[in-house]
C-alpha cells in the first residue's frame, strides 16, 4: 500500500493542531504553577492567547428564565424570601413543521409502496418457474457419482 504525500496544507494543518495542543498545555502548566505555595499570580503575558470560543446565542425568553433561575438560586443562598417572579411571557406556540404531507399524499405513497412489492413478487414468482429444477438422480451423471460413493464406503 503506497504511503500518502504529505503535502503543505497536511503539514501546515499538523502544525497549527499541535501549537493549539502546545497552547492548552502551557495554560494548564501555568495554573498548576498558580497552585504552588508561594507562586506568583499569573500575569496577561504570561498565557497564551486562545481564541475565544463562539457562543451560542439565547432567545430573549430563554435569558430572561435564566436570569429568574438566577435570582432564585441566589435568595436561596443568601436566605432571603424568595422574590416574587414577573409573570412569565406568554408562551409561544413552535412554529409547525416547514411541510407536512397530506392524507393523499401518504395515501399515494401507499399505493406505489403495494404496487412496487406486487411487482417485485411476480417477478419473483416468474424467475422461480423459468429456471428447472433437477431433482436428485435424475440424470445418468448424478446415478454414477451416486454408485460411486456407496461402492467406497461398503
Amino acid at each position: 500500500m503506497p504511503t500518502p504525500r504529505l503535502t503543505p496544507e497536511i503539514l501546515s494543518a499538523a502544525i497549527d493542531g499541535f501549537e493549539a495542543q502546545k497552547a492548552q498545555i502551557d495554560i494548564q502548566i501555568a495554573e498548576l504553577r498558580a497552585m504552588l505555595p508561594g507562586a506568583a499570580k499569573p500575569t496577561v503575558a504570561d498565557a497564551p492567547a486562545v481564541p475565544a470560543r463562539k457562543r451560542k446565542k439565547f432567545s430573549a425568553a430563554t435569558r430572561l428564565r435564566m436570569k429568574q433561575a438566577q435570582q432564585l438560586r441566589w435568595a436561596r443562598i443568601k436566605g432571603e424570601a424568595e422574590p416574587a417572579a414577573p409573570p412569565a411571557p406568554p408562551k409561544t406556540e413552535k412554529p409547525k413543521a416547514k411541510r407536512q404531507i397530506s392524507p393523499e399524499g401518504i395515501a399515494r405513497i401507499i399505493a406505489a409502496t403495494k404496487k412496487r412489492w406486487a411487482a417485485k413478487r411476480a417477478a419473483e414468482k416468474a424467475s422461480a418457474k423459468k429456471a428447472p429444477t433437477k431433482t436428485a438422480g435424475s440424470t445418468k451423471a448424478t446415478k454414477k457419482t451416486a454408485r460411486a460413493v456407496e461402492q467406497a464406503a461398503g
